[in-house]
C-alpha cells in the first residue's frame, strides 16, 4: 500500500506553515464562515496572517486602504494598527502568528502569493 499523501502536492496551508516556521514563527489556524465580520479594533502585538483558504478583506481606515487576502497571501500588521475585516463569500481559513510589538516594521505589508513563492 502506498502513501497517497507522499504523491500529492503540498497544500497552501502546508507551504505557508513551512515558510512561517522557517522564520521561527509559530502560527495558529482559525477560520470563519461567509460574511463574518470583525469590528474595528487594535492589538498590542504585531501580527502576521496568511490566508490558506477562501478570502478576507482587511480594511485599514486610518491608512485609507484595504487588503484582500486570498490563498497564499500574507498580511503583516504592526501593533496598534486599526483594522476591521469582512470574510468573503466562501468563508476563510488563515494561519496567524503573534510577535512582540516593534518586531515588524511600522507599516502594513500585503504580500500577494507569498506562501506560493510569489515574493
Amino acid at each position: 500500500m502506498t502513501d497517497r499523501r507522499a504523491d500529492m502536492e503540498p497544500t497552501v496551508e502546508d507551504r505557508a506553515d513551512a515558510r512561517l516556521r522557517a522564520e521561527a514563527l509559530e502560527a495558529s489556524a482559525w477560520g470563519n464562515g461567509p460574511g463574518e465580520r470583525y469590528l474595528p479594533h487594535r492589538h498590542d502585538y504585531d501580527k502576521v496572517l496568511v490566508c490558506v483558504e477562501g478570502g478576507i478583506e482587511f480594511r485599514l481606515r486610518e491608512l485609507e486602504r484595504a487588503a484582500w487576502l486570498e490563498p497564499g497571501d500574507r498580511l503583516e500588521l504592526p501593533s496598534n494598527t486599526l483594522h476591521e475585516a469582512i470574510v468573503g463569500t466562501s468563508g476563510v481559513r488563515c494561519l496567524e502568528a503573534h510577535l512582540p510589538p516593534g518586531t515588524l516594521p511600522r507599516r502594513v505589508l500585503h504580500r500577494p502569493g507569498w506562501a506560493l513563492g510569489a515574493d
